[in-house]
Order: structure tokens, then C-alpha cells, then sequence
């Protein structure tokens, strides 16, 4: 793929929020804004997704539901919608904040839209007068949740969308679209100005550009939600994807990034796109831009699912709790924030399975790490933990103080056993929270971390053996 001079320029067109995304210290170590660092220390996160499909009960086709309208919209009609019960689902799972789908790719919009005529005023379900967005942002902020909203443009089938172009050609395609994007950016400005603070507006697939023939949804967000995090489009992204839907992140995994956008799948600019997306999944730790990773997955994503929507007799695709476990280690113990993708049913709750598989999961996590052995906090390259008499250290948990940005590039952790230290493991990447297991069968009663190297002083924040 090559890349236009005119993506070249975007870079340009972000200059004017550079004070919002490239923070750094006087020796230009990134930090984050404040959007950023509370997206990252929240750690865990749920989608919420929902679509008229959902109601119709038929299997989900990405594919054929991002080119084929819903033959009757009036097929939303939930006996027991509870959106409340959604948001407690979220809290079961020890999430800190919840992303609900205003739109999707059937371009239906789940709130009273004054722009786009294919929204809940549309419906006879409670005479038009539904807002599940309402409900969604009351229940959050009633449950200590923070809300978010996904907001699908990038494809919609009523509208004849695909990958941000209307279908058409000539006259009547320009015009289409210069309707479909002021459609976008009304819909954009209502939901940034209706509901309050959000916490996350992602986009999804991105935003594109005006540069592009897209919407311009970035001067919006930022006017109207300076304090939300924006997730993306092809001038910026405050968070970058991990390069896959299995809620895993590679190791390392850095905090920085040598681009302030992330481009969108087969869009991406070559640079990001090469070695299947290595750049994406790893950052880069001389990298110019904070912009911290997501780990992403679907509850019901085990042998071989991939069910970001209820399906019908689909409760074997729901993940175990060890396997969840094992992901939490592998994204959130590798300095990522993971976001768990929930779908309430087709009666309008979330099924009991998962909400059960929440609760053991949150359950789990906090055996694990909720209380540690022994701790420490300080600033230096070289601290020791004693293991307290009695107790056996299974993990050790690192930490950065990530405001000033992600400063360690190499660190050990040692064990001494039989009077001598022993290297258990030797890294690059700490940043918000690493985890490290040691191996069952290992004895030691003194824990070191050393850090070999890093840009400007190290100020760990956690230090901590479980």
C-alpha cells in the first residue's frame, strides 16, 4: 500500500491538539493527558453491544449486516429491557467503566435523535419515546460505572454506508454524502452535549477525515468532551488497538507510539500495517505520542466463537474463568486496559451465565491480587521485598507512575534461594501494571527488582509480591 502525500499532511491537521495527546517533561519523555492516565489505571472496561439483529434472533453475518438493511425495525420490541441490569453487570465484573452501542452497523441509533431519522423516535416500542443512551449514562453514573458510547459510521446499511462512503455515483452520491456527513456530525454533537460527561467515545473502525470524504467528528468531541477520551480517527487516536479480538497483548507492550493515529485496518499507513501490524501490537518506546493499549474480547468467544452479540443456544461460547484469568495476566499484567464484550439477549437482559461468569471472574481476580504479602514503594533501581514467614510469593506486580510518563527500558526481578540471587526474569516493558508468575515449584524468601536501565529517574509505584 502507498502512502498519499495527502496522509503524509494529516499529521499537519493535528497540530492543533497536540497539547491534548503529546505531553512531555523537559526531556521529552510522552506523558499522558488526563483522559489517557484515567483510561489506563481504570484497567478493565466492558463493551455493551446491542443491535436490532439481536431482537430478530438470527445468526450475525458481519459481512451481510453491514450491506443489508433490517426488513422491520419494528423488530425491537423487548418484553423485559433493563438497561440498569446491564450497567450491574458491568459492576459484577469489577469494571471501572462501560461503553455502550449507540449505533452499529445497521446505522439504527438507540436515543432520540433530532439528525437521523433511523432512531428510536422511529420505533412503536414505547411509542417512540425510548432512549436506552439515557438510561445507559443514568444507570453508570447511579452504579459508579463511567459511561462511554460506542458510535458505528464507518458502516450502515439503511443508509447504503460501507467503509464511510455512500453508495452512488456522480451528483446524487456527492450530495448523499454530504448529507450522511452532517448527519454524523449532528448525531456527534448530540451525544457529546445531551448526556454529560463521557468517559470514551470510540469510534468504530474509526472516524475518517474531512480530508478523506469522512465526517469531521474530532473539533466536535473535543469542544463539547475535552475530558474524553477519543478513540479514533485518521488525525487521532488517545488509545491504540493490541492488534487483535483475543484480549492478549504481546510482550512488550509500550505506553508510546511513533504516530498520533492508528489508521483503521487495511487502511492503516504502511509503516503501521507492515509485519502484520507488529507496530501496533508492540508501540515503541522512543515513540513521540503517549497512547496506551486496549486488549479486546468477547465473553462468548471460546471454541472458536466470536460472538460480540447474543445469539440464540450460545451459552457454550462463553469463556471460563481460567481462561478470562489467564487473558487478565496477558493484558492488564502487561500494561494494557482490557475491555470485555457483553450482549444483553433478545428479551432485553443480560443472560445469567455471564453475569455468573463475571462475578467468578471478578471473584478470581481478587483472590489473586487484591491483597499482597509484602509491598513497596520508592524511586530507586534497586529494592527488595522479604517473602513474610509462612507465605509463598506466586506473583510479583510492577508499576509506573505513568504521569510522568513510561520511563524504565529494562529491569530484572531476582529471587534469593540458598543465600544467592537468581534471575526469575528479565524485562523491557513495566508502564501502568506487570505481572510476573513465578514457577510453581520455586523457593526463595527474598524478591529484588533492579532496573538495568531507563530514560530519566524510575519512580515505581508498585512493588508488590501476591
Amino acid at each position: 500500500m502507498r502512502l498519499s502525500v495527502t496522509f503524509k499532511m494529516l499529521v499537519l491537521t493535528v497540530v492543533g491538539f497536540c497539547c491534548l495527546h503529546k505531553h512531555s517533561t523537559a526531556q521529552n519523555i510522552p506523558v499522558p493527558n488526563k483522559q489517557q492516565l484515567a483510561w489506563q489505571q481504570a484497567e478493565l472496561g466492558v463493551l455493551i453491544s446491542y443491535d436490532l439483529h439481536v431482537l430478530d434472533t438470527s445468526k450475525y453475518v458481519q459481512n451481510e449486516n453491514r450491506i443489508t438493511p433490517i426488513a422491520n425495525y419494528n423488530v425491537f420490541n423487548p418484553p423485559n429491557l433493563n438497561v440498569e441490569q446491564w450497567v450491574l453487570a458491568a459492576k459484577t465484573a469489577g469494571a471501572k467503566f462501560a461503553i455502550f452501542t449507540v449505533s452499529h452497523e445497521t446505522g439504527f441509533s438507540f436515543y432520540q435523535s433530532d439528525v437521523n431519522p433511523y432512531c428510536m423516535k422511529a420505533l412503536k416500542w414505547k411509542d417512540g419515546k425510548g432512549d436506552l443512551v439515557q438510561e445507559f449514562v443514568d444507570a453508570c453514573r447511579k452504579h459508579d460505572i463511567l459511561p462511554g458510547l460506542f458510535v458505528g459510521i464507518r458502516w450502515n446499511s439503511f443508509f447504503g454506508t460501507y467503509d464511510f462512503k455512500v453508495n452512488g455515483t456522480g451528483e446524487i452520491q456527492k450530495k448523499r454524502q454530504a448529507y450522511y456527513n452532517k448527519m454524523v456530525e449532528g448525531m456527534v454533537t448530540e451525544l457529546c452535549t445531551r448526556y454529560g460527561k463521557l468517559f470514551e467515545i470510540w469510534f468504530d473502525g474509526g472516524g475518517s477525515s474531512p480530508d478523506r470524504g469522512g465526517a469531521d467528528v474530532l473539533p466536535i468531541v473535543k469542544k463539547y468532551q475535552p475530558d474524553c477520551l477519543f478513540y479514533h480517527n485518521t488525525q487521532l487516536a488517545e488509545a491504540r488497538w493490541g492488534g487483535s479480538e483475543t484480549g492478549i497483548v504481546n510482550y512488550p507492550c509500550w505506553s508510546t507510539f511513533a504516530y498520533p493515529y492508528i489508521g483503521a485496518g487495511e487502511s492503516a499507513p504502511k509503516e503501521i500495517g507492515a509485519n502484520d501490524f507488529a507496530l501496533l501490537k508492540t508501540g515503541d518506546p522512543n515513540g513521540k505520542y503517549f497512547m496506551p493499549t486496549m486488549a479486546d474480547l468477547p465473553l462468548r468467544g471460546a471454541i472458536g466463537g466470536h460472538q460480540w452479540f447474543w445469539e440464540l443456544a450460545d451459552e457454550k461460547h462463553i469463556f471460563s474463568v481460567n481462561h478470562l484469568i489467564d487473558v487478565y495476566k496477558k493484558s492488564v499484567g502487561r500494561n494494557a486496559t482490557l475491555i470485555i464484550g457483553l450482549t444483553p439477549d433478545n428479551i432485553g437482559l443480560m443472560p445469567q451465565p455471564d453475569i455468573d461468569t463475571l462475578a467468578a471472574f471478578n471473584k478470581a481476580v481478587n483472590e489473586l491480587f487484591g491483597n499482597p504479602i509484602a509491598s513497596l514503594k520508592t524511586s530507586g533501581k534497586k529494592m527488595e521485598l522479604e517473602v513474610p514467614k509462612g507465605k509463598k510469593a506466586s506473583y510479583v506486580i510492577l508499576g509506573e507512575d505513568l504521569q510522568f510518563g513510561q520511563r524504565v527500558r529494562s529491569f530484572q526481578i531476582q529471587v534469593k534461594q540458598k543465600g544467592s540471587w537468581q534471575t526469575a526474569f528479565q524485562g523491557s516493558s513495566i508502564g501502568n501494571k506487570f505481572i510476573y508468575q513465578f514457577p510453581t515449584e520455586s523457593a526463595f524468601n527474598r524478591v529484588r527488582l533492579i532496573i538495568n536501565e531507563a530514560v530519566e529517574k524510575p519512580l515505581i509505584s508498585k512493588f508488590e509480591l501476591y
